[in-house]
């Protein structure tokens, strides 16, 4: 389960003087070499001839090299020293030079030309020139800019550490040369992103003023990160560096989940379920996490049967279970949905989505609270498509359940509430609060905040950071989001101080100008490239609460064959190590690691209620398609 301790953080030098010494030493030599000859030379014009051809053969050889340690100007143009990180996560592991003495430029490309020197170019704003930035370090390195490159800053070193086919380093000469890199970096990045120069006028215009602080950290309201300390939540252990051992990561149970398996659906009561492409399959709940009870569901035949359903949602006190099929494979919208009466084991009716007598389709469904799935008497549930949001009642329109067990027709869903938006919002995803609150992602990355009363407007909508949300969830208080991207996790605290100084989640009203800026989780440069180049997050989640004054404490995510667990008090935590001498929005890569032998299909933590006196959290679950793994949190705190 788990693998060795990461080499990601080694140092990459041994001395400061990465750009002088040793080159200066061999320079000396060879120059030295050079003096005895000329000195003990007779002086005849042959011999003296001889001796300047090869003093100028000298000269020729080495005057790329530095002159002088003492002298700092007279380093090449953004001159870095390049390493190659090799042995991945063996004991084996070490940082190699790969190029002593280079340079790094920003170029522009298209994708299927040569890059150009940005030296060569006239004017960066070029118009003739519509590529992409990339960065190009000597002849090793060219590597698009964006998020995929994992860029992760060492301040304190002079260093960068960034993917590209490899995991690599770049050692700066000064603090002034890092520091301007990072600056082009985060430049050179939004103009990627945005097609946009990175000026203020065009900050403003993609974040809005009232969350220039995205873009801009330093002059952000961060005091909810600062007053995030949380004394209820002092047993939660400490991560200092990433982690892998067995000590703090026990596997209770590990079971075959016979094959196929597309979902995890954890119930809070006596049950949890496999959804795979035979049926669904049901696992008994314990405190030390699930166990089959080799009793499953079949589908017989139909839709379920040619499509797995790729949704499995719980109601009606977990009796009752909604599996929603996709219509065609590689896309998630879904015309109707099968509803499981789990006493029974059958398949008790299809449903049809419709509005206003046409057939329309839903790509998510989820439940209207995050603890409603225990309400027996549950009989709504909300709907996600591309450009909608509403709520779906089983009941017909004078408020009676359906008939269904006569029904010779497909029944249909009455249309409780919601909104059809004009086209745009391209909606991904969506999950709800305690009461009822709703908070959606979408493609272009933009999360919407829309109050349990009014799914028409949102009341709060924070800009996107350039890559699409492909999952979102947020805390049982709806004080905090967490999205998901390909690359990396972004965390939103909703808190705001309205003018009343009343505090406020940004779900019942619109937070102002005092917006704290994101923080993100990410994976090492090497985690990354470890987890291969292929894999993307999913399906990031906070632990399970459904109580008022119950506190997440950790976050998950999926990622290739990891699973990845943040402490979540220790991401709120400015003074938390990892956001030293960063510049831009602070990013977390202390997290613990679950390494299974094949692509994860999902990871959730279960009911807080099955956490046990000697863990700080409920056993998490961890899905392949051949296993499905119980995985306790030992109380052990780390420095």
């Amino acid at each position: 389960m788990g693998t060795s301790q990461s080499r990601e953080g080694l140092e990459v030098s041994d001395s400061d003087s990465d750009y002088d010494e040793r080159d200066e030493e061999q320079e000396e030599e060879n120059y030295e070499d050079a003096q005895t000859i000329s000195t003990s030379a007779t002086q005849t014009p042959t011999q003296l001839d001889e001796v300047d051809a090869r003093l100028k053969a000298l000269k020729l050889k080495y005057q790329s090299n530095t002159p002088s340690p003492s002298s700092s100007s007279s380093l090449p143009k953004n001159a870095v020293k390049l390493y190659l990180h090799i042995g991945g996560n063996t004991p084996a592991a070490k940082w190699i030079v790969a190029d002593k003495r280079t340079a790094y430029s920003f170029v522009k490309s298209n994708d299927n030309e040569e890059v150009e020197d940005e030296e060569n170019e006239n004017d960066d704003n070029d118009e003739r020139n519509d590529g992409k930035w990339y960065l190009k370090v000597g002849i090793k390195v060219k590597a698009r800019v964006s998020t995929e490159m994992q860029l992760k800053m060492f301040g304190d070193q002079r260093r960068v550490d960034f993917v590209s086919n490899g995991v690599w380093a770049l050692k700066f000469p000064t603090d002034e040369s890092y520091r301007r890199f990072i600056t082009e970096f985060q430049d050179r990045l939004f103009y990627n992103v945005y097609d946009l120069e990175p000026t203020e006028e065009n900050k403003v215009k993609v974040y809005g003023k009232e969350f220039i602080g995205w873009v801009k950290p330093e002059v952000a309201d961060d005091s909810v990160w600062e007053d995030a300390d949380d004394a209820s939540l002092g047993n939660s252990p400490r991560i200092t560096t990433p982690v892998r051992s067995r000590d703090d990561l026990l596997e209770e149970f590990e079971e075959a989940a016979n094959g196929g398996v597309q979902s995890l659906t954890l119930g809070a009561l006596d049950n949890s379920f496999l959804v795979n492409d035979t049926g669904v399959h049901v696992y008994r709940n314990f405190d030390r996490g699930i166990h089959g009870k080799g009793v499953a569901v079949k589908f017989s035949g139909g839709d379920l049967r040619q499509h797995t359903a790729n949704k499995a949602l719980l109601m009606r006190a977990e009796t009752n279970m909604m599996l929603m099929s996709p219509m065609s494979e590689g896309k998630p919208n879904a015309s109707k949905l099968h509803q499981l009466d789990i006493e029974t084991g059958k398949i008790v009716t299809e449903w049809k989505f419709e509005k206003d007598g046409a057939d329309i389709t839903m790509r998510d469904i989820t439940n209207d609270t995050k603890g409603s799935q225990l309400d027996p008497s549950e009989s709504t549930f909300l709907g996600l498509d591309d450009n909608r949001l509403c709520q779906w009642d089983m009941r017909d329109k004078k408020g009676i359940v359906q008939n269904i067990a006569n029904s010779s027709n497909s029944p249909v869903l009455h249309w409780s509430q919601g909104h059809q938006f004009s086209r745009g919002t391209n909606f991904q995803c969506f999950a709800t609060t305690g009461d009822g609150s709703i908070v959606v992602g979408s493609l272009d990355g933009k999360i919407r905040l829309y109050s349990k009363t009014s799914m028409r407007q949102a009341k709060t909508a924070f800009p996107g950071l350039g890559s699409p949300i492909t999952h979102v969830d947020v805390t049982f208080d709806g004080k905090w989001v967490l999205g998901t991207t390909d690359t990396y996790l972004v965390l939103i605290c909703t808190l705001f101080t309205d003018k009343d100084g009343k505090t406020k989640t940004g779900f019942s009203g619109r937070m102002g100008n005092r917006i704290p800026s994101p923080r993100l989780l990410k994976l090492t440069p090497l985690d990354s490239h470890l987890a291969g180049e292929t894999n993307k997050f999913h399906g990031g989640h906070f632990s399970w609460v459904t109580e008022n004054g119950k506190q997440e404490r950790h976050l998950v995510a999926t990622v290739g064959k990891f699973s990845v667990i943040w402490d979540f008090q220790q991401v709120k935590n400015s003074a938390h190590h990892c956001y030293r001498n960063q510049q831009g929005l602070k990013s977390c890569y202390c997290y613990k690691i679950v390494l299974k032998d094949e692509s994860i299909v999902e990871s959730r933590f279960m009911h807080e209620k099955f956490a046990i006196s000697d863990s700080p959290e409920a056993p998490l679950v961890v899905a392949t398609p051949m296993k499905v793994s119980s995985i306790s949190l030992s109380g052990k705190r780390h420095g």
